[in-house]
């Protein structure tokens, strides 16, 4: 559903302000409190902001450590599906976080991929047709205190060979 509205909004919408408003809008991601607030025209840079509310707030006080999960978790994934393409595949593979300090106020992330790591990367797929990274992005709150750190693994593949890929698991 998301692709496909994505897909006939291209017509009249920049990219960027599809993906921000996609985001901000869908049901999914407003359940984790966070908000889009800056995204470049080439999606490239991601930022996101996250307020402490009644709605995340813990027993504690502080931001639920699975509110700042949730609202880094789709981010990369569909940040490279966007800047690769449709001859590729991505997916979320695993997430390492590393809770520093309670989250007391509003915290922000950004999520960024260099020029150079998207020209690697298809390198890397067009040579072993699959790959993975891991991503590492922070939250950090007004004064640049870093509250928690996500160490975000991703599968990228060639999507032909994705396709074929599980073709043969389900024969087997």
């Amino acid at each position: 559903m998301y692709k496909t509205a994505t897909e006939f909004l291209k017509r009249f919408f920049k990219v960027s302000t599809i993906y921000k408003y996609g985001f901000n809008w869908s049901p999914m991601y407003r359940r984790t409190t966070a908000k889009l607030i800056e995204v470049s025209d080439d999606l490239h840079y991601v930022k996101i902001r996250l307020k402490l509310n009644w709605k995340n707030r813990n027993y504690a006080g502080t931001i639920f450590g699975g509110s700042m999960l949730a609202a880094t978790d789709p981010i990369y994934m569909i940040q490279l599906i966007q800047i690769l393409g449709n001859e590729y595949v991505v997916w979320d593979k695993a997430v390492e976080a590393r809770y520093k300090k309670p989250a007391k106020s509003t915290i922000y992330g950004e999520f960024v991929f260099t020029q150079k790591e998207i020209e690697t990367l298809k390198q890397q797929v067009a040579k072993h047709k699959e790959t993975d990274i891991v991503k590492t992005m922070s939250l950090v709150d007004e004064k640049q205190n870093i509250i928690a750190t996500f160490n975000k693994t991703l599968y990228i593949a060639d999507k032909r060979f994705y396709k074929n890929k599980l073709k043969k698991r389900k024969n087997q």
